[in-house]
């Protein structure tokens, strides 16, 4: 068959980043992006310009899942970020920016790029190095058996959310509620391949974030009418409760004719053979003392009756989402036939009980060793609730990372600007041997490093939203935020009484800088090694990972879009 209309030519697009309409993409990108950042950004409302559902959010996660970019230098920098927030959750906005930074900053030097990705290689070890050294003056030591610093890492991330829409009282009561969480998902007794295990989030819309809860366990919806009041339970004489978890369906349906034929005699009932195989393994759940059946789909109303009857609780459409955590949680396995199964399939349980909670009726699994909980999780409509949840699974997910590596640094933009002031004060003293191995010169090595610098800055800056100044000190390289209005003042260190992070207060001769000055000058001393305030003085902390990983997946891809001399694109 012809073609209709002829085949057009592949477009090639030769040095693309000298293009005005890269430039210009990357700058809208970038400004919508600092317009997020922080306690202060701004919210934006998400479409796909037909109508729809209609997302209000300023976390990365969502704005870049549904901001369609077309320019596939876009689509390389916004599919990095998003990588890097499948496997951190945390810190995809200081990514994003950082990178849009680099590319700006690094563009406007003039510099080979091979050159410049070189220096910036070696800035980004300098960096990971300082980092994960012992003198670095912007990280902080996290201590399990002190919860201060935990509660610091969770409010920094909900805090960091103002599409949830919460209040100080509100944000510490569920800063309490997820640690709680976090640590009854940490084993009691710790082995060599010890597992975390899972928090169940349990919606509840429409209702007030304090009536949030935890529970310890599992809470399972069910029809409030299914239950016999009181909850009789059958016991085995150990006072242990046995649970049979079924991933098959348990309503008597027949085969699906088009998965073949039967040939059955005259007279017989395939619906009644099927309903007596059920009430024969009702028959032998009840002589192996089961006192709790569990299915992930239906159960017959007769099997039901019968199991009831005889004083074992049955709860069916449980959901796929729950079976591995229920298996994990009371040791059974989920058994896939009606035909054959082994007593050695059975879990235990230590309670069942009946819970009542905004006009919902949930059956409560209580476990002996509780590795699995479920939170109960409240905001006041659809919109702030599904902020809450992105909200509450970063925070999870930055707890986890903080068990593996129990680390945290400054946050508030601190660790940023500790950062620039460590790398010019490093970049101005280094050997010449250093230049002969990087194979530039001493010129060029300061001017790429001060374009690093001056992105890392730019991340810190874009925590300002209201037209106020930043500052830096020259003592330990911390961030701190004039209000609008003030900076002319002569007393204006008078309006500010901490820094970002919250760790130093201005009692101190610190001499400050503006921020993106045209003139800057190394730090010479770092901040203090521990912190001189207790975390419970509302520290601002960043997860240590998720930052790491950030910094260099910014520099990494800034570079490779840098190195791209030409973009070929199928126009057909």
């Amino acid at each position: 068959m012809s073609r209709v209309e002829a085949k057009k030519p592949s477009l090639c697009i030769t040095e693309p980043l000298t293009k005005d309409v890269v430039h210009q993409s990357l700058s809208v990108l970038s400004g919508a992006l600092k317009s997020c950042y922080g306690p202060a950004g701004r919210l934006k409302q998400l479409h796909n310009g037909m109508g729809g559902y209609v997302c209000t959010t300023s976390q990365s996660s969502a704005v870049l899942r549904c901001l369609p970019v077309s320019h596939p230098i876009l689509k390389v920098l916004t599919a990095s970020v998003q990588n890097h927030i499948s496997r951190f959750s945390d810190c995809g906005l200081f990514t994003a920016i950082l990178c849009c930074s680099l590319i700006e900053n690094f563009k406007s030097i003039n510099f080979l790029s091979c050159t410049v990705i070189k220096i910036s290689k070696h800035l980004l070890n300098l960096c990971t190095d300082y980092l994960r050294s012992e003198a670095c003056g912007c990280r902080v030591s996290v201590d399990f058996s002190n919860l201060d610093t935990l509660f610091c890492l969770v409010r920094s991330v909900l805090t960091s959310k103002p599409a949830c829409m919460l209040s100080k009282t509100e944000v510490d009561h569920l800063t309490m509620l997820i640690v709680k969480a976090f640590l009854l998902t940490v084993p009691c007794h710790v082995e060599t391949n010890a597992v975390l295990g899972k928090c169940i989030i349990v919606p509840v819309k429409g209702r007030r974030v304090v009536d949030s809860t935890v529970f310890p366990g599992l809470l399972l919806e069910t029809p409030e009418n299914q239950l016999a009041k009181p909850l009789s339970v059958k016991r085995t004489s150990s006072n242990v409760i046995k649970i049979a978890l079924f991933c098959v369906s348990m309503s008597g349906d027949l085969f699906n004719p088009e998965e073949g034929s039967i040939t059955v005699h005259h007279r017989f009932s395939l619906e009644m053979s099927e309903l007596d195989q059920l009430l024969n393994v009702g028959k032998q759940l009840v002589n192996d003392e089961i006192g709790l059946v569990v299915c992930q789909k239906v159960i017959h109303p007769s099997l039901k009756q019968y199991l009831k009857e005889n004083h074992v609780v049955a709860v069916d459409r449980a959901g796929l989402s729950v079976m591995e955590p229920l298996s994990q949680m009371t040791g059974s396995k989920p058994i896939a036939s009606i035909y054959s199964f082994s007593p050695s399939c059975y879990g235990s349980l230590k309670d069942v009980c009946t819970e009542s909670f905004a006009s919902k009726c949930f059956v409560h699994l209580i476990p002996n060793d509780t590795v699995v909980c479920s939170l109960m999780l409240c905001n006041r409509n659809e919109t702030t609730w599904d902020e809450l949840k992105r909200a509450y699974e970063t925070a999870e997910h930055v707890l986890q990372l903080t068990l593996k590596e129990p680390l945290a640094l400054l946050g508030g933009g601190c660790t940023e600007t500790h950062l620039a002031s460590y790398i010019r004060h490093k970049s101005y003293n280094l050997s010449t041997s250093s230049f002969k191995a990087i194979d530039c010169s001493q010129t060029q090595y300061q001017l790429v490093a001060d374009a690093f610098c001056r992105s890392l800055e730019s991340v810190a800056c874009s925590l300002n939203h209201d037209d106020g100044d930043i500052f830096t000190d020259m003592v330990y390289g911390h961030c701190w935020l004039v209000p609008s209005g003030f900076s002319s003042v002569s007393s204006w260190s008078d309006l500010v009484l901490k820094c970002g992070c919250g760790i130093n207060n201005n009692t101190q001769n610190l001499n400050w800088r503006v921020l993106q000055s045209q003139f800057s000058s190394p730090v010479l001393q770092s901040c203090p090694k521990e912190p001189s305030v207790k975390a419970t003085d509302f520290l601002t902390l960043d997860c240590f990972a998720a930052k790491c990983s950030g910094l260099q997946v910014a520099v990494e891809t800034a570079s490779l879009i840098l190195d791209l001399s030409c973009i070929i694109e199928d126009q057909n």
